[in-house]
């Protein structure tokens, strides 16, 4: 099993990258995947042009709320669970949904984490769209990662989040095998202008991707990853990336 997840500063194209990962995993028959939406303010589940009834962040609110007769609490918020995975042909969706709220979720948080581990066995690809401060991973609402895939704009801005984000996963007890990064949204040459800047991150650069009109286009329009043309020099770097983390 490839466990991944993919983070980074909003606005960066994080979720674009998610969905890419994923066509590239469909078109080379790396399948089935389980695509966890981990961030509350991303649209995974449009990027891959398929529906949610629930979050996990609905189930867990209710569970603390009122659980029916005849169940513990465990079984019915795992029963819960089970109910809103979005299943799909070569993949299935789960979403996360909001951040907790007041009070304590320390018991909801270890049920997910065991449901979650004996779930992600049944899939040999797990890819997790994180929001950038890695509140799903820094929680411990995960197990162990395979791969961390850092998305950055070539601007200081956005390296900078990438730096805080490697501080947080120094702070947490996460294991990670390997963490990358990846540069996107490329104009001119700015990697080289920032050459000193990305080396100080002290990572390796898995892949540079140009800027490409029709990703933000197709975010403007609602359209899935599926429904649009992607360039033969992009689908390529995607090729190779999955091939990497396989």
């Amino acid at each position: 099993m490839s466990k991944v997840a993919i983070a980074g500063k909003g606005g960066v194209g994080k979720t674009t990258v998610s969905a890419l990962i994923i066509r590239a995993l469909v078109e080379n028959k790396k399948n089935p995947i389980l695509a966890v939406d981990a961030d509350p303010n991303s649209n995974l589940y449009l990027s891959l042009g398929v529906n949610f009834s629930q979050t996990i962040a609905d189930i867990r609110d209710q569970v603390r709320q009122e659980v029916p007769q005849g169940f513990s609490r465990s079984d019915y918020f795992k029963l819960k669970l089970e109910e809103i995975i979005s299943e799909n042909k070569y993949f299935d969706l789960l979403v996360m949904g909001r951040p907790e709220g007041t009070g304590c979720y320390c018991s909801v948080n270890n049920l997910l984490r065991e449901f979650l581990s004996k779930l992600s066995k049944n899939y040999p690809y797990v890819i997790m769209d994180c929001e950038a401060g890695l509140e799903h991973l820094s929680r411990r609402t995960s197990d162990n990662l395979d791969y961390l895939i850092l998305v950055t704009e070539p601007n200081i801005a956005s390296l900078r989040a990438v730096e805080k984000a490697l501080e947080i996963t120094k702070k947490i007890s996460l294991k990670i095998k390997q963490k990358y990064l990846l540069v996107n949204k490329i104009k001119n040459k700015e990697v080289e202008k920032l050459k000193a800047y990305f080396d100080n991150l002290k990572i390796p650069i898995l892949a540079e991707l140009p800027y490409e009109e029709r990703f933000i286009w197709a975010c403007e329009e609602g359209k899935s990853i599926f429904e649009i043309e992607i360039p033969s020099s992009i689908k390529g770097i995607f090729y190779k990336l999955v091939e990497k983390i396989s």
